[in-house]
């Protein structure tokens, strides 16, 4: 569908009273990793909220039903929402599901839909009627792209809750911090980063403090900090922006631009995150920049790999050998964005992407391998990727073992 019909979309069921919960599919999701009982995993909590009847813990898996629209591919469904809550009765599933989609048929459970942004609109109902849920599934990265300038980045194992018109509850949905979160007190942050938001590099080094390697391989590191990371950009976010909305608006544009505000600082801290990351795992590692890796490289035609390996140097010196040329790019999603990094070094045939996107069916895999993208997974998101996938992913660490000779050569 043409963007315009996105656009009528958001604004026809971006109402008040609406919930929005907005995420993206990972291959447990789908049929790409060929699970029984396929159908979107959302947190029973939310389920609970749009759906009261559903939390009855005396029942065996409580279920309702709902009339579900995908006006993305013009798809109606009656869905059924069960919680699977055996797990009380001595059992091992306690999560909560839409299942009754009809199959790969729908666009919601299509191997290729994999990745894609999903987003569900809950609309308000009164009493004698019943709830119904209108979702878009993002064929393309413009669609995804407009969706997030509304409500926010989108990652993986990062679903977003949107009610329009609530700002407050909009943006500072968090739970409360449990035992070994990141979240900071308020005593605990920084006063200049109240008068200033600090950068990214400054939450990363936080974060490194919080979370050390302490002996984790860099896979499970890299997990791990990037939870930390996000929850203390939440803490100092709600710090910051919490306030100010508090204090209420006068004019209905000052209200507008505090909301972009923070919807593109978390847009930046999204597109930054993973590679600073990645970067400081590296260090630690002990890869040296500009001598094992340059980050950010400026090469042919003005384009900028995220790191090169082992260095721009080399990379420039026609003489160095290309098979001992590396470039790595990181997103945290891929679906849409493989494609971005097909040109983004001439002389390195092979590009490896690092993601943290839960699966591909396997006809995205095949298409980008046959593009020459090599992708580099932490280990334990490989059980997200269909079986026939798994042995071709590399993991962070088998490529930083990759990388760390070619520096030994830095000539013919």
């Amino acid at each position: 569908m043409a963007l315009t019909d996105l656009v009528g979309w958001m604004d026809e069921y971006g109402v008040p009273g609406a919930v929005w919960f907005a995420k993206r599919l990972a291959a447990n999701d789908t049929l790409a990793t060929g699970a029984h009982g396929a159908g979107p995993y959302i947190p029973k909590e939310f389920l609970f909220s749009v759906f009261p009847d559903l939390n009855h813990p005396e029942e065996e898996n409580p279920d309702c039903w709902f009339d579900l629209y995908i006006d993305s591919h013009a798809d109606r469904r009656r869905i059924r929402a069960i919680w699977y809550n055996n797990r009380l009765r001595g059992g091992t599933r306690n999560e909560a599901r839409l299942t009754n989609f009809g199959g790969g048929r729908s666009a919601l459970l299509d191997p290729d839909s994999t990745g894609a942004l999903a987003v569900f609109a809950f609309l308000p109902h009164g009493p004698g009627r019943q709830m119904e849920c209108h979702v878009w599934v993002c064929d393309q990265g413009a669609e995804a792209d407009l969706l997030e300038e509304r409500i926010g980045p989108v990652e993986p194992k990062a679903p977003v809750v949107w009610q329009p018109g609530e700002i407050a509850r909009d943006l500072f949905m968090h739970t409360d911090a449990g035992p070994g979160s990141c979240r900071l007190l308020p005593g605990e942050i920084p006063p200049a980063w109240l008068t200033r938001f600090p950068t990214g590099e400054e939450i990363i080094r936080e974060t490194v403090k919080r979370r050390q390697r302490n002996g984790l391989e860099p896979d499970r590191l890299l997990m791990r900090r990037r939870e930390c990371e996000f929850e203390i950009f939440l803490s100092v976010e709600e710090a910051v922006y919490l306030p100010r909305i508090r204090q209420g608006f006068s004019a209905i544009g000052d209200f507008l631009s505090l909301a972009q505000t923070i919807l593109q600082s978390r847009k930046t801290r999204s597109g930054t995150s993973l590679e600073l990351h990645v970067r400081e795992i590296m260090t630690e590692e002990g890869l040296l920049a500009d001598t094992s890796f340059t980050y950010r490289p400026v090469i042919e035609n003005g384009k900028r790999p995220d790191f090169l390996f082992p260095s721009k140097a080399a990379y420039d010196n026609p003489a160095f050998p290309a098979e001992r040329l590396r470039m790595l790019a990181a997103k945290t999603t891929c679906k849409d964005r493989w494609r971005q990094v097909l040109n983004e070094a001439d002389r390195i045939a092979t590009k490896h992407l690092l993601t943290l996107q839960e699966g591909v069916s396997e006809g995205q895999f095949r298409e980008m391998s046959e593009a020459g993208v090599r992708l580099v997974v932490p280990a334990e998101l490989h059980r997200s990727y269909p079986a026939s996938v798994r042995p071709h992913l590399v993991t962070f660490e088998n490529f930083i073992g990759d990388v760390r000779p070619l520096s030994a050569i830095q000539g013919p």
